[in-house]
């Protein structure tokens, strides 16, 4: 770990199959006494429990439950930004999404707003150009060039707010312009990531639908039903395994920014990483885009039906004559863009942030990750009997013993 926002690739071996981890200071292998001679509490289940024992701890409020949840002398979880530096749960995941949009919205609404409001410019462009022109092939290959700016639109997304993120777990303020530093030198790579990607959804799906499609247009209207169902069958297997790989890929983008990997090792990563919890990641990123979606609805609608109002008659002429998407005019395709940039705006670092919190969370429940987040946030270290030992100003540490034994028998 380093003072910058990438993070080095761990030093020891994986063990991909392990999902609980330990506190700071607590044995590693399993059967090993506690360095102290007690157990201390598990991760994410033993804070703010009542100690061992059954007794009640000091402060404790009646029936057994301690003032504010947690108890007197407990060791906290240190949160020096957006998370707490522990394993995180589906909540915490997403509250530290949100939580970095809004406490670095200068940066975060400075990043998506300006891609944003280039990528609503094309949208209105290429939708002007169909109103103007309705019979003119150039809406069609206007939209089909602007699929490679709305690709780099979301890599240059990815790899600023991977490090706006990075910077927020750790507490600590940055910029556009150097997250854009930090980022420049693995743009390129995240690139040819984002593209192997799409190579990949591709590929499934010329698998998938191309022997259904094949067959339709082979036979006409002479078809066999039988067949037919067989295909569509494959078909949907197919698109299963797509999303089981996709996600087993999804955590590649935060793996080759942070850990500085190239794209083949950036994806070997994410599958250890994701091995054994791919029900979880999956749970989690489908919740994450079901949740932004919502509110990116929530912020568009209003918009899209003042644009409709200002369409008016010639908005349902449109739709009744030809029976498909009608085109609306400059000024409603302006209102809706508004919509769209301001949705964006809240949604694009938000999807981003809880991509990396996800990888982050991985990291710490298989690595300890975040014994060294809090050595690079610059915090004490909680023992496992409790908080950190007092600092200069407090009582003097009792000395080690000079035999070189327990340093828990020189305690009082």
């Amino acid at each position: 770990m380093t003072d910058t926002p990438g993070w080095a690739p761990p030093s020891s071996s994986e063990q991909p199959g392990e999902e609980g981890r330990p506190p700071a200071g607590a044995p590693t292998v399993p059967g090993q006494s506690s360095p102290i001679g007690s157990t201390p509490p598990p991760w994410g289940g033993g804070y703010g429990g009542p100690p061992p024992g059954g007794r009640q701890p000091w402060g404790g409020a009646p029936g057994g439950q301690p003032w504010g949840g947690q108890p007197w002398g407990w060791p906290q979880s240190p949160k020096p930004g957006v998370i707490p530096l522990r394993p995180l749960g589906v909540g915490e995941i997403l509250d530290g999404a949100f939580s970095t949009v809004r406490r670095h919205w200068r940066t975060t609404l400075g990043i998506s707003l300006g891609l944003a409001v280039l990528q609503q410019t094309v949208v209105v462009l290429v939708q002007w150009q169909s109103y103007e022109n309705p019979d003119s092939v150039l809406p069609a290959v206007s939209a089909l060039v602007s699929l490679p700016l709305n690709l780099l639109i979301g890599v240059v997304a990815t790899a600023l707010l991977t490090m706006v993120v990075s910077r927020a777990i750790l507490g600590r303020p940055v910029t556009v312009g150097e997250a854009w530093r930090d980022s420049r030198p693995r743009v390129l790579q995240l690139v040819g990531l984002t593209l192997l990607n799409l190579l990949i959804v591709l590929g499934f799906a010329v698998v998938a639908l191309g022997p259904l499609f094949g067959y339709l247009l082979a036979t006409g209207s002479d078809r066999n039903p039988g067949l037919v169902g067989l295909l569509v069958l494959f078909a949907v297997a197919v698109v299963a395994a797509a999303f089981w790989i996709l996600i087993q890929l999804s955590l590649a983008a935060p793996a080759l920014m942070l850990e500085k990997q190239g794209i083949r090792a950036a994806f070997s990563r994410s599958r250890r990483l994701v091995r054994g919890s791919w029900w979880r990641v999956c749970g989690i990123s489908v919740l994450g885009t079901v949740l932004v979606s919502i509110i990116a609805g929530i912020i568009e609608i209003p918009f899209s039906l003042v644009g409709v109002v200002m369409a008016g008659d010639e908005l349902l002429g449109d739709s009744l004559t030809s029976g498909l998407d009608p085109a609306l005019p400059l000024g409603a395709l302006v209102v809706i863009a508004v919509g769209g940039v301001l949705g964006g705006a809240v949604t694009i670092p938000a999807g981003a942030a809880i991509n990396v919190l996800i990888y982050v969370d991985q990291r710490i429940r298989r690595e300890a990750l975040d014994i060294e987040l809090t050595r690079a946030a610059g915090l004490a270290e909680p023992g496992p009997s409790g908080p950190a030992e007092p600092g200069p100003t407090g009582p003097a540490a009792p000395a080690a013993p000079a035999d070189g034994g327990d340093p828990a028998a020189a305690r009082p």
